[in-house]
């Protein structure tokens, strides 16, 4: 097993020492042309190879409508140049919303959240032009076992997980079948008005142990929802087939999926049953190919779970643990979980993950990830943070600067886990540092000393 270390690379060439110390495989090319490459979509083009994922703010106002902080985030990625936007976490239901402040999509915001999407875009207008229209995607979520509306964990719950539901009775009660039913006429609803704001796609969110994560995973699950591989994915895949009903091709569906959750099983998707360390994507193709065949063209993979394993969805140099691996190990079992999905379903556009922590050497293996086929379009999440112009700077100028780039030092996360406003302490720090500083008031330090008790 690898040791953790703080990202101290200073060349390609050092990484590729690393790369062939550990055993690892990761794709490498010094041409960054494929980050410029046009991606076809039926009925759009989308501009570029390089996505934003959805990076949730927690700053919304307290009815779920944008405020003056989401505004600007979205103005610092529209100027960006990002040929894919994915909008953040966007709850369906009031109860299903994981904090106080996190957007949700309903009559009263509908108008709010078109304000939101025609700004976005009007500032891409004014940076690239008429023709340089980038993808836009809104996630729509019920945040589960995470739900916290009111600033309080208020959980709601697909199965009983002795990992992830310590402080929860045995007797706490499981939604129902009958809810879930209920649930999915309510994304169809939410899809539909993301139609009317103009969207291009909704991503029915399945991924970090989510309501519909969680649904993937529910092995121990009595009913029409769980135990099965047809009855555990029957909640998502009931909601794709109601909006194609609904919309036919007004709207295109996508989703980002967790191939690999890291939880033991019967409590984890896409694991293997003795040892949950190792990755089993048997489930997770299998499901990807099913969407494929219903029309869906674009899938975002993810892995992990923020509130359990962190650094298997987001490798990191500071955080609540020391992880038990080296981040380069944790990038590459992520980018080989992507490749797999790809490899598995050629047609689809896959959107991966992971290149953050990377820094300046990142559009380098997003490259080489594309040149050889490992996924389709390189997406960055806690970067766009740090980082807006990154896409910029990559497609203009054909690098990365290090000193904008993201640190990985988890305090984001942090912001979020504090209540806070979430966005880049170090490199947006006139916002975000006093935001930081408060939230830490009276809490003790983040003991980065300690290997998380799962791993």
């Amino acid at each position: 097993m690898t040791v953790h270390e703080k990202f101290m690379y200073r060349s390609l060439d050092e990484i590729r020492a690393d790369i062939d110390k550990f055993g690892i495989e990761l794709p490498m090319l010094d041409d960054l042309g494929p980050l410029k490459s046009p991606i076809s979509m039926k009925g759009t083009t989308i501009p570029n190879s390089i996505g934003i994922h959805p990076m949730e703010g927690c700053d919304g106002t307290d009815r779920g409508g944008p405020s003056d902080l989401t505004f600007r985030r979205y103005e610092r990625f529209a100027r960006g140049g990002a040929g894919l936007l994915w909008f953040e976490a966007t709850a369906v239901v009031e109860e299903g919303r994981a904090n106080p402040r996190q957007l949700y999509i309903c009559e009263e915001n509908k108008d709010q959240l078109k304000r939101l999407l025609d700004d976005t875009m009007e500032v891409v207008r004014q940076e690239y032009g008429q023709d340089h229209k980038p993808y836009t995607v809104v996630q729509l979520t019920h945040s589960g076992r995470y739900s916290k509306p009111e600033g309080k964990p208020a959980p709601i719950i697909a199965t009983r997980n002795p990992y992830l539901g310590r402080n929860l009775p045995e007797d706490y009660p499981l939604i129902t079948d009958d809810e879930l039913k209920r649930l999915e006429d309510i994304f169809v609803e939410a899809a539909c008005m993301a139609r009317e704001i103009g969207f291009d796609a909704v991503d029915i969110k399945a991924c970090h142990g989510y309501l519909n994560s969680e649904l993937l995973s529910g092995f121990t699950r009595e009913g029409d929802y769980g135990g099965s591989f047809e009855n555990r994915t029957r909640f998502l895949l009931n909601i794709v087939d109601k909006i194609k009903d609904r919309l036919g091709d007004e709207l295109d569906i996508t989703l980002r999926l967790n191939a690999y959750d890291s939880v033991p099983y019967p409590y984890g998707w896409g694991v293997d049953r003795e040892d949950f360390l190792v990755p089993d994507l048997t489930e997770p193709i299998r499901l990807v190919k099913i969407l494929h065949n219903k029309g869906i063209e674009l899938i975002n993979i993810s892995t992990g779970n923020p509130y359990y394993n962190p650094h298997v969805g987001r490798p990191y140099d500071m955080g609540y643990y020391t992880p038990p691996e080296h981040p380069l190990v944790g990038t590459a079992r992520m980018l080989d979980i992507i490749r797999q999905i790809q490899e598995s379903v050629p047609d689809m556009k896959v959107m991966a993950t992971g290149f953050s922590w990377l820094r300046e050497f990142a559009p380098y293996i997003a490259a080489g990830g594309i040149q050889k086929g490992w996924f389709s379009i390189a997406g960055f999440g806690r970067q766009s943070l740090a980082y807006p112009d990154f896409a910029k700077d990559i497609l203009t100028k054909g690098i990365m600067d290090r000193k904008k780039s993201c640190i990985a030092c988890s305090k984001c996360s942090e912001i979020m886990r504090d209540g806070g406003r979430a966005g880049c302490v170090i490199k947006d720090a006139k916002i975000y540092a006093p935001i930081y500083r408060e939230g830490r008031k009276g809490k003790p330090p983040i003991d980065g000393s300690r290997v998380a008790h799962h791993v």
